[in-house]
């Protein structure tokens, strides 16, 4: 009878068979989001990451500061500003030593084709220079604090390039800053009771200011996405001496572009001129290009670390993030105004920046659910395997029993 017991036991249990349906685990997270692969990110991530924002938002600052002392103290070269905005790259050289050759990545084994990342190298530095220029123009016809909120829409021109290059997902929240942004930049476009600045600046050169900064803007925000493809689908490394060997590169380029530039254009003989007639004394000339330049590298730096690290996006918001700084300096400083109309655009840019910081919080509370979700599976799945064990060995407990 126990035998038998036993038997029907045994056949019931082969008949009756515990299906699990394990699902197919967390979502990929958002390109955006600040935490690639569900937050579990180590403190070395974490520092490398918070050493790039650091980077990022002093360079930027000092680099813009510096740039325009340079107009205001005398200076008028647009060649010889955008050449010290590449030409500090020298210095990239002693970071690069202390990162090893043989350091250990997460992308593809093998190195990616010399020829095609030295193409890249090269159109991306063609498109540096290009980018300078446009920016070294602006800021030389606006006020820093005007170059500053226009400079805020580059968020929204990579919102776009984002979405069409990196696949990244446009959200309610998202389409909500480039209105902001849109917005907040024409409100400086159409302001024209600031159509001179302390200079006596004409309004037709207030709009090409306008206009090259805008243009730079979106250029930049190319420049982000393309450099993030790039990572992503032909180096395909994950070490800090990929990051500075695209900086390296890419401003070697554009400075070989800027000094043909320069010296094409016969800016090159009104270095003297300049130092000559320069407000400060002439050490002063020589150390404001020197620290633009530094300032310059330690901006770009911090900006391809976050492409490398994070995403083009997320580098382009603490970009921004630095944006309502400087305005407040430059009223400190240079006496800019700081009329109605640049008020209401700054809170505007900083409300379009909020909404951002809004999606990310968002993607992440997801991201770490989905995580919660994928560890919950596993332990249903455990739990699964010992009920399908110990009904596979019940039979025998109890034959043992009886």
């Amino acid at each position: 009878m126990a035998d038998a017991s036993a038997g029907n036991n045994a056949g019931s249990t082969s008949n009756t068979e515990v299906q699990i349906q394990i699902p197919a685990g967390p979502p990929k997270a958002e390109p955006g989001a600040p935490s690639k692969n569900s937050g579990a990110k180590n403190w070395r991530w974490w520092m490398m990451v918070s050493v790039d924002v650091f980077f990022v938002v002093a360079g930027q600052t000092s680099a813009t500061l510096l740039g325009r002392y340079y107009y205001h103290q005398g200076g008028s070269s647009k060649w010889i500003s955008t050449f010290v905005q590449t030409a500090g790259f020298p210095i990239l050289f002693l970071a690069l030593l202390c990162f090893p050759k043989s350091s250990s990545g997460g992308g593809a084994s093998g190195d990616a084709p010399v020829g095609k990342v030295a193409v890249i190298y090269v159109v991306l530095g063609l498109v540096i220079a290009a980018d300078d220029m446009m920016y070294a123009s602006g800021l030389k016809y606006l006020p820093v604090s005007t170059y500053s909120l226009i400079c805020a829409s580059q968020l929204a021109f990579n919102v776009v390039f984002s979405y069409v290059l990196n696949s990244q997902k446009l959200t309610g929240l998202i389409f909500n800053v480039v209105i902001l942004l849109t917005l907040s930049d024409a409100l400086l476009g159409v302001n024209h009771d600031e159509t001179e600045d302390m200079s006596g600046m004409p309004r037709g050169k207030y709009l090409m200011g306008f206009l090259l900064t805008l243009g730079a803007s979106g250029t930049y925000s190319l420049i982000l996405s393309l450099m993030q493809l790039t990572f992503e689908n032909v180096i395909k490394k994950h070490t800090y001496t990929a990051v500075l060997n695209m900086q390296i590169y890419t401003a070697l380029v554009a400075t070989i572009a800027s000094m043909v530039g320069l010296f094409a254009s016969g800016e090159w003989r009104m270095m003297m001129e300049e130092m000559d007639t320069f407000r400060s004394v002439q050490f002063c000339y020589f150390m404001t290009l020197v620290w633009t330049a530094v300032s310059w590298q330690i901006t770009y730096v911090g900006v391809v670390g976050l492409v490398f690290e994070v995403s083009s996006l997320f580098s382009n918001v603490i970009s921004t993030v630095s944006l309502p700084i400087v305005p407040l300096f430059a009223v400190l400083i240079f006496h800019d105004t700081m009329d109605g109309i640049k008020i209401i655009s700054m809170l505007i840019a900083a409300w379009g920046f909020v909404s951002y910081l809004m999606q990310h919080f968002i993607d992440d509370k997801k991201a770490r659910k989905a995580a919660a979700g994928g560890y919950y599976s596993i332990y249903m799945v455990l739990g699964a395997l010992g009920i399908n064990i110990f009904a596979l060995f019940q039979p025998n407990l109890l034959a043992a029993r009886t």
